[in-house]
């Protein structure tokens, strides 16, 4: 019996505001649409979501948008989410794909892959498939899979991968062949500019930019150490005392280091 898709998975996430406008990783991200691949790849809370989601709100291509969790390791299920993600933009593609992965009869990946990738090279226009959480994908079948799926993809077709750890596809391959963009830690940290125009939009206690500038060094531009210092600002008596002190012993970044990594 096939279990219900959660189409709430499939949904881009809406737009966050205030929100720093990051033209700079917007440009890379665009950039990426020359590339087979484009992987965002950090630890938990620099934003990679968020970057994502953003640039996907303004880019002019169709956007087709998976957020995976633990369930999604079954090979029919992961597949199965990435024809009705690609279904939110082109009505019954898959169809065939999904008749022999609903079959009793076990096909492998190359046969029941063929057919959807023969209909996604007639497509006339850009399309970005955004896998989000890729990390929480554990299964040694579906990352050679999605290694087939890849390698094979037309050159209007994207794959968009959001992660906390590199995923085990051949990523060595599509950087000698200029077919990966990557963003990682570095390119999404806060810079000074950013971190500023953050704090005088998110947050309504007054902070000199000297101030700003001490937590930004204290968080190096780490995007949820920022958001985090600033909900536990609000507790603070002294915002000297405070920013000084900043760092992992505070309640709400110890309950995320505890939570997240």
């Amino acid at each position: 019996m096939v279990s219900p898709l959660l189409v709430t998975k499939l949904h881009l996430p809406s737009s966050r505001s205030p929100l720093v406008q990051r033209k700079r990783l917007w440009e890379k991200l665009d950039w990426g649409l020359t590339s087979r691949l484009i992987l965002i790849s950090a630890a938990a809370g620099f934003g990679k979501t968020t970057v994502l989601s953003e640039w996907a709100h303004q880019t002019q291509a169709f956007v087709s948008w998976l957020s995976l969790d633990e369930q999604d390791n079954d090979p029919t299920r992961f597949w199965t989410y990435i024809i009705a993600a690609l279904q939110q933009n082109i009505q019954d593609i898959g169809e065939a794909t999904l008749a022999m992965l609903r079959s009793s009869e076990p096909f492998p990946f190359e046969v029941f892959l063929t057919p959807l990738i023969n209909e996604l090279a007639q497509l006339e226009t850009a399309l970005i498939l955004v896998l989000d959480d890729y990390h929480l994908i554990t299964t040694p079948e579906i990352h050679d899979s999605l290694t087939f799926f890849l390698e094979h993809l037309p050159t209007q077709i994207h794959l968009a991968i959001a992660t906390r750890v590199d995923p085990p596809l051949p990523l060595a391959r599509l950087r000698v062949r200029s077919q990966l963009t990557e963003l990682r830690a570095e390119d999404l940290r806060f810079t000074d500019e950013e971190a500023v125009t953050f704090w005088h939009q998110s947050v309504s206690q007054p902070l000199t930019d000297a101030q700003i500038a001490t937590l930004q060094t204290q968080t190096e531009g780490w995007v949820a150490g920022l958001q985090l210092a600033m909900l536990s600002l609000r507790d603070s008596i002294s915002h000297d005392v405070f920013i000084n002190s900043f760092g992992g012993n505070k309640r709400y970044i110890l309950d995320y280091l505890v939570e997240e990594v």
